[in-house]
């Protein structure tokens, strides 16, 4: 059956629909064809219900729409001595724009997702950070520890060039042994060429 959901979407959608005769005078009477009459009740029936979803809801809630389908169609039928049983939607077909349609919003949706947990790890990884450079911070010999973990680690692989940097206190002494005989040596006027004092 061809249907139009209640937010326009066209959609063709199978269902069969279980049935007994419970009373057969009434099928017989009630009615011409009892077999036809349900089949066609039953299709005119799904497209009013059907009519009445939303697209999420008809494919979402499918056991909920078979119920009340199923509520309908025998409360509809009981006049003809026609007990129906189970009614099912087999599939719901949507037209291939809608399909690209809502698997762009599911790949946007996994992406959204995955950018939330790429950030709420990025948040972990940076509390744990500032936690880590606290108690480097607290502890001067922990801070060579890791700076000499690093280096066992850089040097690790052996194409590896590293530069150690000096630490300004390994010559803290000797530029304030020499800074005197450099600010003595400073002319008073620069562009004469004398030294100072």
């Amino acid at each position: 059956q061809d249907v139009i959901t209640r937010d326009n979407v066209s959609v063709k959608v199978n269902a069969v629909v279980y049935f007994r005769v419970v009373d057969p005078i009434k099928a017989v009477i009630q009615v011409e064809n009892f077999l036809y009459a349900t089949s066609q009740l039953a299709q005119t029936t799904l497209r009013s219900v059907l009519g009445q979803v939303e697209l999420d809801e008809l494919l979402a809630e499918r056991e909920k729409l078979n119920m009340k389908l199923q509520d309908v169609l025998d409360r509809q039928t009981d006049a003809w001595g026609i007990k129906v049983t189970l009614v099912e939607l087999k599939y719901v077909d949507l037209p291939d724009d809608m399909k690209q349609i809502m698997a762009r919003q599911a790949e946007a949706e996994r992406e959204r997702r995955a950018k939330i947990i790429s950030a709420e790890g990025e948040f972990q990884a940076a509390a744990k950070l500032t936690e880590a450079a606290e108690i480097l911070g607290q502890s001067p010999m922990a801070l060579q520890l890791r700076f000499l973990q690093t280096l066992t680690e850089m040097s690790s692989n052996q194409s590896s060039i590293i530069v150690f940097p000096l630490p300004l206190d390994l010559l803290r002494p000797f530029y304030e042994k020499a800074l005197p005989k450099i600010v003595k040596n400073i002319p008073e006027d620069p562009f004469s060429g004398k030294g100072g004092n």
